[in-house]
C-alpha cells in the first residue's frame, strides 16, 4: 500500500479518498477489517474513524465507534427531549432553588437566570456537537478519551467517568431530597404548622423514593420513552396551572402585583458578599442546577432512533425551552409574591414557593399545588436515574467500576441493564446519608452534581479544540469551523467559572462547620482520588478503555468476513489481492 497526500497534507492509507476536512490526521484502513483507524497529528494517539456524516443506520455507526448494539432503540427525538426536560423538571426544581436566589433579590434572580442560561446554551451547543458526531451511551467518558494527548487517555477519561457518574449520583440525591422536602411541606400546610420535620423522616421520604424510583425505571425501554412523555405533559399542565391561577388568586387575595421596578430592578442583598459577587452567587445557581441534566440525552444515544440527530435535538431543545419558560416563571412569580423578601425566605414551611401559593392561593391550593410539583419531581428522579444507569451501564461495559462484570449485564429479553440500575441506587442511597447530617452537607450534594457535571461537560470540548482537532469528524449538527470554536471557547471559559463559583459559601464571615461549603473538598478530593485510584491500581488490573476503539480490528477474522469484505467493491478487492502481493 501507498501513502498518498490530500490538499490539506493528509496522508491517507487507502485507494478511497474520504472526507479530510476538518483535520490533517493520517487514516489508516485495514483490508481484514470493517472499522477504519486514524492517527492524530496533534497529539491525541490513534483511535477509531467515526464519521457519523456518512453512515446510515445508527447500527453503523455504533459499530465505527466500537460497540455492538445491545438495548432497544426505542427513543424518539421528543422522548429524547422529555428524559432531559422531565429531569430539569422546571417547577419543582425553581421550588428547591428560589430560596436562594432570593438572597439577591427578585433582579438577582430575573436577570441571574436570563444570563447564565444563555451561557448555558453555549455549554449545550459544544455537547450537541459532541454528541451528533460520535453518539454513544458513554459519551463525556468516550470523547475525553478520544480527543486526549496519547499516554494520558486512560487516566483523564477514568476521571471524567467517576465525575459524571458521580454527579449524576448526587443529581439524584438532590432531585429526591427536593421531593422529600415538597412532600413534607404539603404535610406541614396541611397540619397548619404543627408538624416537625426532622432530618429522619426527610431521609425516609427520600429513601422511599430513590427505591420506587428505581423500580420505575427497571421497566423495559418503551415504558421508559412513553413515562417521558407523561412527564411533558404533567409539567406543562403545573406551568399552564401556575400561570392562570397563580396572578387571578393574587389579585383577588392580595389586591394587586409588583410592579416592574420590583421584579426587575429590586436588588437585596441578604449577605455580607459584596453586590457584585452575590449576583453570581445567589442568580446563577438556580438556573445552573436548574438546566443541568441535559447530558442524559447524551446517556440515551444507544436508545435513540436517529441518535446523531436526536440527541442534539434534544439537548439544544430541552435547554431552549426551560431557559424561557424559566425566565417567565420567574417573572409571574415575582410578580405575585408578597414584597417582604425576608419572609418569604425564611418561612415555616421550608419553601419560599409554598409561601407565595399561600399566600395568592390560601391553604388548599398550596396543598394541591405542593402535591403536583412533588408528583412532577417524582417524574424527575425516575428520568435521572434512568440516565445515571446507563452512564454507568456504559462506564461498566468499559471496565470503569468495580464489579464490572455484573454491573454491565444487560437482560436478553427486556433488554434493561437492571444490575446498573440496583448499582445507582444503591449508590444514591449512600451517598444520601449526608443528609443526616446537616444542611451544610445537605447543598454539598446540590454543588458536587454542579461541579461533577461541569467537569465532565467541559472536558470533552477543550481536548476537542486542542489535541484532538484533527480527529473531529462532524455530525449533522455543527456550527462550522469558525463558530463552532468561538462557542466551545466561550462554554468552557462559563464552566470553569461556574466550577469556581459554586465551591465559595453563601456568606464571606464567620463560617462555621454548619454554614462551610465542602464542595471545595468533596468535588476535588473526588478528581484526585479517581487519579491516583487508576495510577495506583486500576491501571496495571485491567484495560479500562484501552481496546474499546481498536478492539474490531484485532480480531481475526472469519472467512465468511473475509468474503464480504473482499465482495463489498471493486477497488476494495483489488485493495485486498494488492495487501496479499
Amino acid at each position: 500500500m501507498s501513502l498518498t497526500s490530500s490538499k490539506k497534507e493528509t496522508q491517507v492509507v487507502t485507494e478511497q479518498r474520504l472526507s479530510v476536512d476538518f483535520g490533517s490526521a493520517e487514516e489508516i484502513e485495514r483490508p481484514f477489517s470493517n472499522i477504519r483507524s486514524v492517527r492524530s497529528q496533534t497529539g491525541a494517539g490513534e483511535v477509531n474513524f467515526i464519521d457519523a456524516g456518512a453512515t446510515v443506520s445508527d447500527h453503523q455507526l455504533l459499530a465505527e465507534i466500537g460497540y455492538k448494539q445491545e438495548l432497544n432503540r426505542q427513543f424518539s427525538t421528543i422522548q429524547v427531549f422529555g428524559i432531559a426536560f422531565s429531569i430539569m423538571g422546571l417547577l419543582p426544581s425553581i421550588a428547591s432553588v428560589m430560596g436562594g436566589g432570593l438572597a439577591g433579590g427578585p433582579t438577582t434572580l430575573v436577570w441571574g437566570w436570563f444570563i447564565a442560561g444563555c451561557f448555558i446554551l453555549t455549554v449545550g451547543i459544544a455537547m450537541a456537537e459532541n454528541a451528533s458526531a460520535i453518539p454513544t451511551a458513554g459519551g463525556l467518558y468516550y470523547w475525553t478519551y478520544y480527543y486526549a494527548p496519547k499516554g494520558y487517555k486512560e487516566v483523564i477519561s477514568f476521571v471524567i467517568g467517576c465525575s459524571n457518574s458521580l454527579a449524576l449520583a448526587a443529581g439524584v440525591c438532590s432531585i429526591d431530597y427536593g421531593f422529600a422536602e415538597e412532600v413534607l411541606a404539603a404535610v406541614v400546610i396541611a397540619k397548619d404548622g404543627n408538624f416537625e420535620i426532622t432530618p429522619g423522616k426527610t431521609y425516609g421520604v427520600f429513601a422511599a423514593a430513590v427505591v420506587a424510583m428505581g423500580i420505575c425505571t427497571c421497566m423495559a425501554s418503551k415504558a421508559i420513552a412513553r413515562l417521558q412523555t407523561i412527564s411533558i405533559v404533567s409539567n406543562l399542565f403545573i406551568i399552564v396551572l401556575l400561570f392562570i391561577a397563580l396572578p387571578i388568586g393574587t389579585k383577588i387575595n392580595m389586591g394587586g402585583f409588583n410592579d416592574g421596578s420590583f421584579i426587575f430592578g429590586k436588588f437585596k442583598n441578604l449577605s455580607d458578599w459584596n453586590n457584585g459577587w452575590q449576583f453570581f452567587l445567589a442568580g446563577f445557581m438556580p438556573v445552573v442546577w436548574t438546566i443541568g441534566a441535559f447530558d442524559s440525552c447524551v446517556h440515551q444515544s444507544e436508545e435513540a432512533k436517529d441518535a446523531k440527530k436526536s440527541v442534539p435535538i434534544g439537548i439544544i431543545g430541552s435547554i431552549s425551552v426551560c431557559w424561557v419558560l424559566g425566565w417567565l416563571i420567574l417573572i409571574c412569580l415575582m410578580a405575585c409574591m408578597s414584597p417582604d423578601i425576608e419572609g418569604i425566605v425564611d418561612n415555616k414551611y421550608g419553601f419560599a414557593m409554598a409561601q407565595i401559593i399561600y399566600d395568592s392561593l390560601g391553604k388548599k391550593w398550596a396543598v394541591a399545588f405542593m402535591s403536583l410539583i412533588a408528583f412532577c419531581q417524582f417524574l424527575m428522579g425516575s428520568s435521572v436515574v434512568t440516565a445515571i444507569s446507563r452512564q454507568i451501564w456504559a462506564f461498566a461495559r468499559d471496565d470503569g467500576l468495580p464489579l464490572s462484570d455484573y454491573i454491565k449485564m444487560v437482560d436478553k429479553k427486556y433488554k434493561v441493564p437492571f444490575n446498573a440500575i440496583i448499582f445507582a441506587c444503591c449508590g444514591s442511597l449512600i451517598l444520601g446519608l449526608l443528609c443526616l447530617i446537616d444542611a451544610a452537607a445537605t447543598s454539598a450534594l446540590f454543588s458536587l452534581a454542579v461541579a461533577g457535571n461541569n467537569l465532565a461537560w467541559s472536558t470533552p470540548t477543550l481536548l476537542r479544540l486542542t489535541s484532538g482537532r484533527d480527529l473531529f469528524r462532524p455530525g449533522p449538527f455543527y456550527l462550522g469551523p469558525v463558530w463552532s470554536k468561538v462557542n466551545g471557547w466561550i462554554s468552557i471559559i462559563f464552566e470553569a467559572f461556574i466550577i469556581i463559583v459554586v465551591m465559595f459559601p453563601s456568606e464571606k464571615h464567620g463560617i462555621t462547620k454548619s454554614t462551610m461549603n465542602y464542595t471545595c473538598v468533596i468535588g476535588p478530593g473526588i478528581w484526585f482520588l479517581s487519579w491516583v485510584y487508576y495510577s495506583v491500581y486500576k491501571k496495571s488490573t485491567t484495560t479500562v478503555l484501552k481496546q474499546t476503539y481498536l478492539r474490531s480490528n484485532l480480531r481475526k477474522p472469519s472467512a465468511q468476513m473475509l468474503l464480504i469484505i473482499f465482495c463489498r467493491t471493486m477497488k476494495q478487492a483489488k485493495m485486498c489481492s494488492s495487501f496479499f502481493v
